[in-house]
Formats: C-alpha cells, sequence, structure tokens
C-alpha cells in the first residue's frame, strides 16, 4: 500500500493494520497525525522544550508496543491519555510530591482536545456521507460550499448547465441532512 493510501484510513484502520499486520507504515502515519499533538500535551504538563520532546519520542516507543497488547477503539483519546499519564510519571519520578489537584487550565486543554476530537469525528461523517451523494450532487457541493464558488462558477467549472447545479446543490445539502441528522442532533444537545 503506498504512503499516500495510508492518509486515506481511519485511525482504528491504522492501529489494527499495525497491530495485526505489523504494517510499519501504517504506524508512521499515526505518529505523522498525532505527533505534534502529542508534544503539544507533553510540553502542558513538563513546561520544558527538550523534556516534552523526549517525552513525545519514549511516548511513542511504547506504542509501538502497546498498539499490539490492546483492542483500541478510540485513538485519539487513548492517545491523549497516555501522553497524559507518561507526563504525571515523568513530574513524579522528578518531583515525589507532586499534587494531586489538577490545575484547571490542564482540565481545560482536556476539553478544548475532547472537543477537537469530537469536530474531527464530525467532519470525518460529513466527507463519508458527501462521499455517498450522486457524482453531480458531489461534485456541486463541493465546488459551491468548499470552495466557494458561485452558482455560474460551478456550472463552467463542472460543465453542468445553471438550472442542474442549483438542483444539485439543493438536493445534495437535503441529502445531507438526511444522512447526518442523528450527528447533526447530538451536535445540537453538545
Amino acid at each position: 500500500m503506498a504512503t499516500q493510501d495510508y492518509r486515506k484510513l481511519s485511525d482504528e484502520e491504522l492501529v489494527l493494520r499495525y497491530a495485526e499486520r505489523n504494517e510499519h507504515l501504517a504506524f508512521a502515519s499515526l505518529f505523522d497525525r498525532y505527533s505534534h499533538l502529542v508534544y503539544g500535551v507533553c510540553l502542558k504538563y513538563l513546561k520544558d522544550v527538550e523534556a516534552a520532546k523526549d517525552a513525545n519520542q519514549q511516548i511513542f516507543i511504547k506504542l509501538l508496543e502497546e498498539l499490539k497488547k490492546h483492542n483500541i477503539t478510540h485513538f485519539k483519546s487513548w492517545l491523549y491519555k497516555v501522553a497524559q499519564n507518561h507526563c504525571y510519571m515523568i513530574l513524579r519520578k522528578n518531583n515525589p510530591v507532586v499534587d494531586k489537584e489538577v490545575p484547571l487550565e490542564n482540565m481545560e486543554f482536556e476539553d478544548e482536545w475532547h472537543q477537537k476530537v469530537k469536530e474531527e469525528q464530525f467532519l470525518n461523517e460529513l466527507e463519508a456521507a458527501i462521499q455517498e451523494l450522486s457524482k453531480e450532487q458531489r461534485i456541486c457541493i463541493r465546488y459551491f460550499y468548499l470552495q466557494k464558488m458561485s452558482y455560474a462558477e460551478v456550472a463552467r467549472q463542472a460543465n453542468y448547465d445553471l438550472n442542474t447545479v442549483k438542483s444539485a446543490i439543493q438536493n445534495g445539502k437535503r441529502n445531507l441532512k438526511i444522512k447526518l441528522a442523528g450527528l447533526l442532533e447530538e451536535k445540537k444537545h453538545e
């Protein structure tokens, strides 16, 4: 499988490919996706650039083994906890009397992390729903909403007449609402 193809896989698919088939490119993709986030967590807790870099490396080295031992369903959340616990261990080792209270700013960071995870999951669901649209609807929706083109620009770019574009966008939008109804309802209650 080409490196580019790994980027299209979900976290869970990458974890399975590495854990079950020992595909190192799958692990490399996870590293590329999350090393900067893990570094950010480490920096937040350790408050030292070099210590955060070292911890980041140690965490990913540890993951080489841990991914094969555990059945992981929500990789991002799990990785955040692994990084957080690793930092706590370092802090305890360096300062045996670490205050057990988690500072409020860390809790806010954790909430922010979980919010980003939810947003990314929603975007993944949206992308999957767009893929299920007809080719005409998919093309028009992407040009109109993602590339911010006007109806006329979409018609020119896609080589469709204006009425076809308007209809495809309207129907595509309706189909997306139907496909994402559950997610949108869930998002409304957050």
